[in-house]
């Protein structure tokens, strides 16, 4: 399961906005330098520090980092800049987390709670009218196969890190995707040619190969997630 992002409240982020706000007036104090100073030598404007010592507004980095020169504070004020960004980023990861979460408990509350087939092939396994109901690292392993895709062309393909691609066909049989990679994985396999879309449907009724193009893979590759079928099962599939 992975893990929990922290929580960051919005009163967290604007303590550590203001406080630090209030390190720049006190290194640009120290430095006796006034606020029209501090902004010609930054290429801001008087009122944009103005409004930063006191925590109203958020600056990009680079003007910490020539604060920070200009002051002399040797890197003090591009730390706290950095420390501020990481529970900014926090707070973003916690949010989509939890819209992911609210998502997933919405589609599963809509799911029968009976087995379901999720991949459906017809009996000449011609790959004509193959559907995949619910998307797991299986079938998406199966599906870069038959349309002859390396790791990362195939994540260019989805629009989506390597690593994530890595991560489905590394962990065997994963949980189902989620609902926008389900989409994403439904119009790669329609918009696959013939030929792929017959490959990917005698791939799921193969034997074990093994693949070697995981990317970072300490043992120079594992055995792929696809399992043959047993006699007797070719026209339907149950995953």
């Amino acid at each position: 399961m992975d893990a929990v992002p922290a929580l960051v409240t919005p009163g967290q982020i604007y303590e550590a906005q203001r406080e630090l706000g209030r390190r720049l007036a006190d290194w640009r104090k120290a430095a006796g330098m006034t606020q029209v100073a501090l902004a010609e030598r930054t290429a801001y404007s008087r009122s944009a520090v103005a409004s930063v010592e006191v925590g109203r507004q958020s600056i990009p980095r680079g003007f910490w980092e020539r604060a920070d020169r200009e002051l002399g504070a040797g890197g003090t004020l591009v730390e706290a800049f950095d420390a501020f960004q990481e529970l900014v980023t926090a707070r973003r990861a916690h949010q989509t987390w939890t819209v992911e979460q609210n998502r997933m408990r919405r589609h599963q509350s809509a799911v029968p709670s009976h087995p379901q087939q999720t991949v459906t092939i017809e009996p000449a396994v011609c790959g004509c009218a193959i559907t995949v109901a619910r998307w797991s690292g299986r079938e998406a392993l199966a599906l870069r196969e038959a349309m002859r895709l390396s790791v990362q062309a195939f994540a260019e393909r989805l629009r989506v890190a390597t690593a994530i691609v890595v991560q489905w066909e590394n962990l065997g049989q994963p949980a189902s995707l989620g609902l926008d990679m389900q989409a994403a994985l439904d119009d790669a396999l329609k918009l696959a040619g013939q030929d792929a879309r017959t490959r990917f449907a005698k791939i799921l009724h193969m034997p074990p190969m093994r693949s070697n193009d995981h990317a970072g893979s300490p043992d120079g590759g594992r055995y792929a997630t696809v399992t043959p079928l047993r006699r007797g099962e070719e026209s339907q599939a149950m995953w």
